[in-house]
């Protein structure tokens, strides 16, 4: 046996390796926060320009970033941005701001700039307890709530162009979606004096979290512009302890940035992340956090320069397009689309451009995601998350059954020969060469796979590790109830109820199985319920109710099997 005791040396080698990376996530001493821009003495903060006020300054004369060919540079050139000396507070909105109502969104928009700074998310409330207090996705709170979606256009230096700190004007300050219209446009105007008149349009979509931005730009002054249209975040963070059995602090939080081809986490606390800058072509930018997004889409098929700024404790992450010319009597449109809401997989896929994959499912992607469009199928039958849990469950018993059923055939005939595997045992105690070879030619002889018993359970640890993924990213699932004092699959059980019930399920499993013949094996085996125990109890309900089901479909299936395989040994052999 002694393959099967190197199995498990390495699998408690495995959860040991665990145990120390998560407590080193856990509790190691925090990384040293890179400063972006020049350092400042003493006092000059208090002087120091503000992150949020820091505004792209578009130049036709701006250097492409390293491993850009000049030659696309000139094409279309990007914005760029000066970094800040250092941060401070954001201010509150300045006189009323513009109050927008729809189906799913409460969103403020500052007539100062014409930014986003309050979204709350009418269908999602913070806590169950509290239904009628939702998600503050964006907010001009100060730290640590300070989260702002910022947008305007920029131009040549020396040239007044409306950015977000321009003042904006409304017709009107508050904006309802009507009963059965389709969508809401909010509409500002802002202009120089001088003949240039910019209409900033944001409109949102009954259902949707999706909210297009527009400029319509007129130049009726006598000469020609340039103007680059820009979005950004503006977010305070906090180096926050990453604990795995934790679904809020385990999830990444900060910003991503998708090239086209593969997305990407910034570490804020990354000296090279912190210091992001790249000119990318059909690419996003994204705040991320646990189970909620906001998202700025560029047009398609032109050259944004995305960066990213670190001061202090906000982070600015910038999305710079490409210099248009205003001819004097023309008129010129930008483009550009934002999300902000849950990380609803459809609505995010129907934006284009993967922003799907803002989902973090890890590693196992090609596993969680079928997973997931599986759950997703049930419940669109049936209503309810934990039953979708437990039927794909029964599904993936079947999908595997061609694996699990040869392994528990072999366990069941290890079963019936027990008695003389103990005698073996007892014959050739003192000869372990002799044992060896006797035990096998017993396995030979009744035609037993000894290690088939651990292939169903290797089989099982990605699609376990996918369905945590699943259930812990999936915000389908937040605050999801399932029957009784479950009412939030995405928690851990409040009174673990099902953390036992599944201890108790995977100890009778033991039992229905045949004891391994090495006594060290065989108390590994015995106390690994309690440990499965102590560990689901922290995790999602919805991954312990997985857990619960696939060992009671497996102890049923074995109990079939060995009533099979005793019924066969029973007869008569011709």
């Amino acid at each position: 046996m002694p393959n099967i005791r190197v199995m498990l040396w390495g699998v408690l080698a495995a959860i040991l390796f665990l145990n120390y990376t998560t407590w080193m996530r856990d509790y190691a001493p925090p990384p040293v926060v890179a400063q972006s821009g020049p350092s400042t003495a003493p006092g000059a903060a208090a002087t120091a320009n503000n992150l949020g006020d820091s505004v792209p300054q578009a130049s036709s004369a701006a250097a492409p970033p390293s491993g850009t060919p000049a030659s696309a540079a000139s094409a279309a050139t990007p914005a760029t941005a000066t970094p800040p000396a250092s941060a401070s507070n954001s201010e509150a909105p300045s006189g009323t701001p513009l109050h927008i109502t729809t189906d799913v969104l409460d969103v403020g928009i500052n007539l100062k700039g014409g930014e986003l700074d309050r979204a709350d998310l009418l269908q999602y409330p913070l806590r169950k307890d509290t239904p009628n207090i939702p998600v503050r996705l964006l907010s001009y709170e100060p730290p640590p709530t300070l989260y702002l979606l910022q947008s305007g256009l920029t131009g040549a230096a020396g040239e007044t162009a409306p950015t977000h700190l321009a003042t904006w004007t409304s017709e009107q300050k508050t904006f309802v979606l009507a009963p059965g219209a389709a969508e809401l446009r909010v509409p500002m105007t802002w202009t120089d004096g001088q003949g240039l008149t910019v209409t900033k349009t944001f409109t949102f979509k009954r259902g949707q979290y999706a909210i297009a931005l527009d400029y319509d730009v007129k130049n009726d002054g006598a000469a020609a512009r340039k103007l680059a249209s820009y979005a950004q975040f503006l977010r305070h963070w906090e180096h926050a302890s990453r604990s795995y059995f934790d679904v809020e602090t385990y999830s990444f939080k900060g910003p991503a940035v998708y090239d086209g081809t593969k997305s990407k986490d910034l570490n804020v606390e990354s000296d090279s992340d912190s210091k992001y800058s790249a000119t990318l072509t059909n690419g996003w930018v994204a705040s991320l956090q646990h189970q909620f997004v906001a998202a700025i889409v560029p047009p398609a098929a032109q050259p944004y320069q995305y960066q990213l700024k670190v001061v202090n404790n906000e982070y600015l992450m910038t999305a710079t397009g490409p210099i248009l010319d205003v001819p004097a009597g023309a008129t010129v449109q930008f483009h550009e689309e934002l999300f902000v809401g849950p990380k609803l997989q459809s609505q995010l896929a129907a934006m284009g451009r993967n922003l799907e994959r803002t989902v973090d499912f890890g590693i196992l992607t090609v596993l969680a995601q079928p997973l997931f469009s599986g759950l997703n199928y049930v419940h669109k039958l049936i209503g309810n998350w934990g039953w979708s849990i437990i039927i794909v469950t029964a599904l993936i018993k079947l999908l595997f059954y061609p694996f699990s059923q040869p392994s528990g055939r072999s366990m069941a005939k290890m079963r019936a020969v027990g008695p003389r595997m103990k005698q073996i045992q007892e014959t050739f105690k003192d000869d372990r060469e002799k044992l060896g070879r006797a035990m096998m030619d017993l396995y030979k002889k009744e035609k037993i796979n000894p290690l088939a018993g651990c292939l169903p359970m290797v089989v099982q640890i990605p699609v376990f590790i996918s369905f945590y993924r699943v259930l812990l990213e999936s915000v389908e699932m937040r605050q999801a109830p399932f029957l009784l004092w479950i009412n939030d699959l995405s928690s851990r059980d409040p009174y673990f109820v099902l953390p036992l019930l599944m201890g108790g399920a995977m100890f009778a499993q033991f039992k229905l199985n045949p004891a391994p013949p090495d006594p060290m094996q065989a108390k590994i085996m015995q106390f690994m319920p309690l440990v499965m125990t102590g560990m689901m109890a922290f995790f999602p309900s919805g991954l312990t109710l997985y857990w619960l089901t696939n060992t009671v479909l497996s102890i049923a299936q074995q109990w079939r099997v060995n009533q099979v395989v005793e019924a066969e040994a029973a007869k008569p052999r011709a």
